[in-house]
């Protein structure tokens, strides 16, 4: 309710109607007439500083009698007399309670065509808000566990002291304030009493809201619907929802979003029922099943690759063991591959046993190889975190363009792999870091069985070089720093397959040479994978600022190093520097640079899309 005098003002204020700005007041100087013709009964001109000018043309329903012919002298003087409260109604969403306002009509004429309407606004000091109170009743009130809730609704409220007050911001600002209540622990929340008490002469205006908390809500049992070759087991499993738990939307959220990303389903709805238990209130969650089968075809293009050809098959649970079994095969200019994935259900913990088979054909530094690799083992991947723990077996049959019979090599590890992500927003993070590591160790399995161990490690961080999220502050831009690490340890002798090695360069490491070609220089001027590997990036992501907003495109400058060798001493960086744009394009960012080789002497240009880490 919004209160002035002794009228009250509540829904009648156009709500939700009128595009209302909370901002400064508006210029004293009016913006030039608006005129708009009629072919009937009138013309009208308004005379209004911009925002109150840009409302009344929008809103007044004078203007929707200006074509009528038959519009009498009497029934126009009626409808101006309509329009004066009409256009105080309407200022008064934008905080102006005592405007001036002019009405001038042109006298009689035998033609009506020739009459004109004049209607200039003055609306006068704005009404700014001088007192917040925001009450609470029921738990919440007293709950100290709810301190935090309570100190985030107080401290957030959307239209403060200082702020002129209009209908959309008060509207807003309770809105807000509701949200803040309802999303967690207190599911039936509502605002039972508002007030918007505004003092015309003293342009002020009081704001006062209580918030009923209703009861604390907590998780109890979920209700599937939507099920048909999947049970309600795995809906729970994928949901991951403790019971007890206390409510919170965004735990709810989270869930849906671990239902769609499964690959199972391909949509999911989660609502608690605050009809229920408060203690343990059900969850009603409604799913739509994904197709058992699907293929999917694809073609692309990358710089390092060109143009690429891609078949997928899904089959989401395979008779007889129901697992989920992806298989790929992939063309493109250098690469031949072939490769299938089965996948267990999760378990209560939701870890999933895997197991995996690849076979590729590719180029690797100067030798061509054939390499076939088995997997097998468990892997859990939570939002932040990823557990991987394996067996794998690697064979790679390398030919050099000089020799006819491949070099074999063979080997069996057990490895473990987590990745820890931290970032602010997927795909498009502006903060944030990730780290990733993997370990292994085993044993060569072609002539003489010599032991092994390898380790990777790798790093990525966004700095922002603003310190808030204003608008200021995203214009400096961020610094993007990464690195990786990585080094097998095994005897000089030791026969390992390329797999198993490292090599560089390429639109996500090194850019400013083409992928895979930097590594072990041989004496015979050929390249081949290396043991230990070395990266380094240093990037500046700015956005782009067209008509003093923000886009979807942001500039950068960057600078890569890399090295592979068979020693740590021998490492010997390559670098490489340019420039680039970025697109947040709807299915991830698009990255095109163009960076120079300082090794070779020469310009690349380098396109991805995608975030991954």
């Amino acid at each position: 309710m919004i209160q002035s005098g002794a009228r009250c003002f509540s829904s009648w204020l156009l709500a939700g109607a009128v595009l209302a700005c909370a901002g400064a007041p508006l210029a004293a100087q009016a913006a030039d007439p608006v005129a708009t013709q009629a072919t009937g009964a009138f013309t009208l001109e308004i005379t209004a500083p911009p925002e109150v000018q840009t409302l009344l043309v929008r809103h007044l329903e004078l203007q929707r009698y200006r074509e009528l012919n038959d519009l009498s002298d009497a029934e126009l003087d009626r409808l101006l007399g309509a329009a004066r409260q009409e256009t105080q109604e309407l200022l008064a969403t934008l905080g102006y309670f005592s405007p001036v306002i002019s009405i001038e009509r042109t006298a009689d004429a035998a033609s009506t065509a020739t009459r004109s309407v004049k209607l200039s606004v003055a609306p006068g000091e704005p009404s700014l808000v001088r007192e917040v109170r925001i009450a609470f009743k029921g738990p919440i009130s007293s709950d100290a566990a709810a301190q935090p809730q309570r100190q985030l609704i107080e401290s957030s409220w959307a239209l403060p002291v200082g702020r002129r007050f209009t209908q959309a911001g008060w509207d807003d600002a309770k809105r807000l304030a509701l949200r803040q209540l309802t999303t967690l622990r207190y599911a039936s929340g509502q605002l039972t009493q508002t007030l918007a008490d505004i003092d015309p002469a003293q342009h002020s205006a009081q704001l006062s809201v209580t918030l009923e908390s209703g009861p604390d809500y907590h998780l109890g049992a979920l209700l599937v619907s939507g099920t048909q070759h999947h049970g309600d087991e795995l809906v729970s499993r994928l949901a991951r929802l403790t019971p007890g738990a206390e409510y919170a939307q965004a735990d709810l959220t989270k869930a849906q979003q671990r239902l769609t990303a499964s690959g199972y389903f391909d949509s999911a709805f989660i609502a608690l029922d605050p009809a229920g238990d408060p203690l343990a209130a059900p969850l009603r969650v409604q799913v739509h099943e994904a197709r058992l089968q699907k293929l999917v075809l694809g073609t692309g293009a990358t710089t390092d690759a060109g143009l690429h050809l891609t078949a997928e098959h899904t089959h989401n649970q395979l008779p007889g063991i129901g697992w989920r079994a992806i298989s790929k095969l992939l063309l493109d200019r250098d690469t031949q591959a072939l490769g299938s994935e089965l996948t267990a259900p999760p378990d209560e913990n939701n870890w999933r046993w895997r197991t995996a088979a690849r076979w590729v054909r590719e180029p690797v530094g100067s030798f061509e190889v054939n390499s076939q690799q088995l997997v097998f083992g468990r892997s859990q991947t939570d939002e932040h975190i990823e557990r991987h723990y394996y067996l794998q077996f690697d064979r790679s049959a390398s030919v050099a363009t000089d020799i006819s019979a491949p070099d074999l090599a063979q080997a069996l590890s057990a490895n473990y792999a987590f990745t820890l992500r931290n970032f602010d927003q997927l795909p498009f993070p502006a903060s944030g870091w990730g780290l990733g590591l993997e370990v292994g160790g085993g044993t060569t399995l072609s002539g003489t069985r010599d032991p092994y161990g390898r380790i990777v490690a790798r790093w990525l961080g966004y700095l922002p070089l603003g310190q808030d999220s204003d608008s200021a502050a995203r214009r400096a831009g961020r610094l993007v720093l990464r690195a990786q690490a990585g080094a097998v340890l095994a005897s000089d002798s030791a026969a390992l397959p390329s797999t198993q090695l490292f090599l560089t360069g390429g639109d996500t490491s090194v850019r400013g040479y083409a992928y895979q070609t930097l590594g072990v220089t041989l004496p015979d001027g050929e390249i081949t994978a290396g043991r230990y590997l070395g990266i380094g990036s240093l990037e500046w992501q700015r956005p782009i600022v067209a008509n003093n907003q923000i886009t979807d495109w942001e500039g950068l400058l960057f600078i890569d190093a890399g090295a592979v060798a068979d020693t740590p001493r021998e490492l010997r960086a390559r670098v490489g520097y340019g420039v680039g744009v970025r697109w947040k394009s709807p299915v991830g960012p698009l990255q095109i640079d163009l960076a120079y080789g300082v090794a070779v002497q020469r310009f690349r240009l380098h396109m991805n899309l995608g975030f991954t880490f």
